[in-house]
């Protein structure tokens, strides 16, 4: 029996990068021998087992033939005559298709070292196009790395075209497709993740909300990148830059959805597009299976998003209606998620990305000002439905007295 570290983590141990899940295989073994040393076993379509100590995946060595549609669309073989090339073969990319011995040694059959120092991400055989999981697997990978340099190879980027044409995509289940998604969203360059789908059709397929913002103009004074899918990819370099969290990232994604549906003869103004994307937003959430509190700010941000911009300005009454839309006594973290959401749009446009955001520390800072205010704070005579409309009052006035003092020369009703 042979066991070798494989996949990330040889990867990113030869990238010097950190990494933390080990996955091990194990090759000349038997289920039953594992079981005998104490392994767990949790594999459902092949023999995985649990190290009794490090709770570390140990796989046993296997090849694989397609057998019907999708990533699960698959029949595996394990047997203790099935060789380490053999199960190396299967994986997506030649980078994770490398294995390393107890003893620090390396084996590369399909040449990953050298395309990681040539920053490369190649698929190791044809048999690539078996697996639609792997598209957005490659997407993935090319946003974490981008900023070592790495390229997906143009032979892996047209074996990707071709499996976003072949209707496989269709077969991936929401909860996977946003498994990815949401992982690549949180890399620091996960711009790049939608770039890569949209270069080989698969942006079309899995998102075509997103991918239809491409090519739409904006009024140049206000957006200087004029194209709506520029704009919406430089947002979240905003988000990333700031590192945000996921639901501010995915809000600033789908924030301008709307801007597609706007008619020809309007453009290149939109008018009422916020309210035009609430509808394609709530599609792709729930059609992805997005977590409800995802969602929830992903509408905000759409349908909010101008409000925010004209902060300053707003009254009184309105600025607190905003606020009371956002659940601020409750769920005072989804207003500043909302305005970190907000800022990363204001300077997601070209040769404005470091402009100044005042309506974010506004907004924060009224949303203080009307928490700070509560019941106990009320004359003791008032009673019963008063005291919500005397809160609502009291905490209007706050916010008035509050842009009075900033001396904001805007109305104050």
């Amino acid at each position: 029996m042979q066991v070798y570290l494989v996949g990330g983590a040889v990867r990113d141990h030869l990238l010097g990068h950190p990494y933390h899940e080990k996955d091990y295989v194990v090759v000349g073994a038997t289920p039953e021998q594992l079981l005998a040393q104490g392994y767990q076993p949790v594999g459902k379509d092949f023999p995985v087992f649990l190290h009794p100590e490090t709770k570390d995946e140990y796989a046993l060595a296997r090849t694989e033939r397609k057998s019907g549609h999708g990533y699960h669309g698959f029949e595996f073989y394990t047997d203790v005559n099935v060789t380490l090339e053999q199960d190396l073969i299967r994986r997506d990319l030649t980078i994770n298709a490398i294995a390393m011995d107890d003893a620090g040694q390396i084996y590369d059959p399909y040449h990953g070292q050298q395309d990681l120092e040539r920053r490369i991400l190649r698929h190791v055989s044809d048999a690539f196009v078996e697996d639609p999981l792997r598209v957005l697997r490659i997407a993935r990978f090319a946003a974490r790395y981008k900023a070592l340099g790495f390229k997906v190879a143009e032979e892996t980027l047209a074996l990707m075209q071709e499996l976003a044409k072949s209707g496989e995509l269709e077969a991936l289940t929401p909860e996977r497709v946003w498994k990815e998604t949401s992982r690549a969203l949180m890399e620091d360059h996960a711009d790049e993740y939608f770039e890569v789908l949209r270069a080989c059709g698969a942006l079309k397929v899995l998102f075509p909300e997103i991918d239809a913002l491409y090519g739409i103009p904006q009024r140049p004074e206000y957006h200087p990148e004029i194209d709506c899918g520029i704009h919406t990819m430089m947002s979240l370099q905003q988000a990333c830059r700031a590192n945000y969290s996921l639901d501010v990232r995915f809000a600033v994604l789908v924030h301008d959805l709307g801007k597609a549906l706007t008619p020809v003869d309007e453009l290149p103004r939109h008018i009422m597009h916020e309210e035009r994307g609430v509808k394609p937003v709530t599609e792709v959430c729930d059609r992805m299976r997005v977590p409800t509190n995802t969602k929830q700010l992903a509408i905000s941000v759409c349908k909010e998003h101008l409000k925010c911009h004209q902060a300053l300005s707003l009254k009184p009454g309105t600025l607190w209606r905003l606020l009371q839309r956002m659940d601020v006594l409750r769920r005072p973290e989804r207003v500043e998620a909302f305005v970190q959401a907000c800022e990363c749009d204001s300077r997601g446009r070209l040769g404005l990305e470091d402009r100044a955001y005042p309506q974010a520390q506004y907004v924060l800072d009224a949303m203080q000002v009307v928490r700070n205010i509560k019941a106990s704070d009320l004359p003791s005579d008032v009673k019963g439905p008063d005291i919500g409309e005397m809160l609502i009052q009291k905490r209007i006035e706050a916010i008035g007295q509050f842009k009075h003092e900033l001396g904001h020369n805007t109305p104050t009703a």
